[in-house]
């Protein structure tokens, strides 16, 4: 026997367990590291673009303005649009590591949809975009000399990440369950009358002047919270004058500074992009990795975050309405301590999350410009795109 060797044990399986042991404490911190990644899964990519002067077009009011949106038939598009993320918290690109590879496990495709596209959570990236039609999309994510493509062509999606060359591919991707169709308004018109009474007595609509995006007149629609309590200052769509098609998204909070996220077109086409453009072929040496529904279907979650979280569904629980509505979630354990945390978690936990107290006891608030939660030393958790006192308030409120 080895000097080193233990009885009955294989260096390998030493090793197995020691990673094993590793994820298990890294996913009792999956809650509050991921509000890094809820807050960047709220929004939207919605193409935007940068105002550089203010046309002179006919007046509209915001009821008009979202029947154009409504009644837009827009379908096929090229161009180049700009994304900018400020979610006020630390990088982002240790976050992966930081949790051992939860989200994807080991071996995973580096071109994972899944995985790649989080970079937008944080940072400025410039994309080409194109559409045609439901059945065809084409998004490359340009980072210097490397590329990132993501490719949806009929029954086929495919990734391709040139700096690894590697091949993501998920094939049926036009079979997946149908969303239950639920009766539309039958003309734009009644569509807006809808959404203005849904924005009731919580939110103003109004349309506030003119502008150009990537070389085209638009009108700004801007949204804006009436409730107290929301980290929301407004949202900013930029609509194209023409054909009601949006070209704008910005939003911002109310800690002011950059906003949160100002996405927009530099370059925008509205003619049908050739059929080349979404044709893909595997690059020779390539490794290519099939996404199988099924593989996925059958994926878990470490034993201990299945346990302790029982996947997020267990006792959830709505507080409020509106722009100030929390999700209340009882973990129905106490809050891991950071302390006991693995050295990467700890240290991001430590640079966004500040201790508070209040008739609830003790805690973690986790913040970010636009959604805050606050973790409980018992294990309750209150997330929501509200105001650190709003917060507090529900916590206390709960006692």
């Amino acid at each position: 026997m080895a000097p080193n060797e233990v009885p009955g044990e294989t260096a390998g399986e030493i090793r197995g367990e020691a990673r094993g042991e590793t994820r298990r404490r890294a996913s009792r911190y999956v809650v509050p590291v991921a509000v890094a990644g809820v807050a960047a899964a709220t929004i939207g990519l919605v193409p935007a673009l940068a105002a550089s002067g203010d046309p002179d077009l006919p007046e509209i009011t915001a009821q008009q303005l979202i029947e154009k949106i409504a009644a837009s038939e827009t379908q096929t598009l090229s161009g180049t649009f700009r994304v900018s993320t400020d979610l006020g918290l630390p990088a982002l690109d240790g976050l992966a590591s930081g949790l051992g590879g939860l989200g994807g496990g080991e071996g995973s495709s580096t071109a994972d949809p899944s995985q790649k596209l989080t970079e937008l959570a944080s940072g400025t990236h410039t994309l080409r975009l194109a559409a045609d039609g439901p059945e065809r999309q084409r998004l490359t994510l340009l980072d210097g000399s490397d590329e990132y493509s993501l490719i949806h062509n009929g029954d086929d999606v495919w990734a391709y990440d040139s700096k690894s060359n590697e091949v993501f591919h998920e094939k049926g991707a036009s079979e997946g369950p149908k969303a239950e169709e639920k009766e539309l308004p039958a003309t734009p018109k009644e569509l807006a009358d809808e959404v203005l009474k849904a924005a009731g007595d919580t939110t103003s609509i109004t349309v506030d002047g003119t502008a150009k995006v990537a070389g085209r007149d638009a009108y700004q629609l801007v949204i804006k919270p009436k409730q107290a309590g929301s980290t929301v200052a407004s949202v900013k769509i930029a609509v194209d004058a023409a054909n009601g098609t949006p070209l704008k998204f910005t939003l911002s909070s109310v800690e002011g500074g950059k906003p949160v996220v100002d996405a927009g077109f530099t370059k925008v086409d509205f003619a049908r992009p050739d059929a080349s453009v979404f044709a893909f072929e595997v690059p020779k040496g390539a490794k290519v990795t099939e996404g199988a529904e099924e593989a996925r279907k059958s994926e878990k979650l470490p034993e201990d975050f299945e346990k302790e979280f029982g996947g997020f569904g267990k006792g959830l629980n709505v507080i409020g309405e509106g722009w100030t509505t929390i999700a209340k979630l009882d973990t129905g354990a106490p809050a891991p301590k950071t302390d006991e945390a693995p050295k990467e978690i700890q240290g991001l936990l430590d640079s966004f999350g500040d201790k508070v107290t209040g008739k609830f006891g003790s805690g973690t608030l986790f913040k970010t410009k636009l959604v805050n939660a606050l973790l409980t030393d018992d294990g309750k958790v209150y997330v929501g795109a509200v105001t650190k006192d709003a917060l507090v308030d529900a916590a206390n409120a709960g006692k």
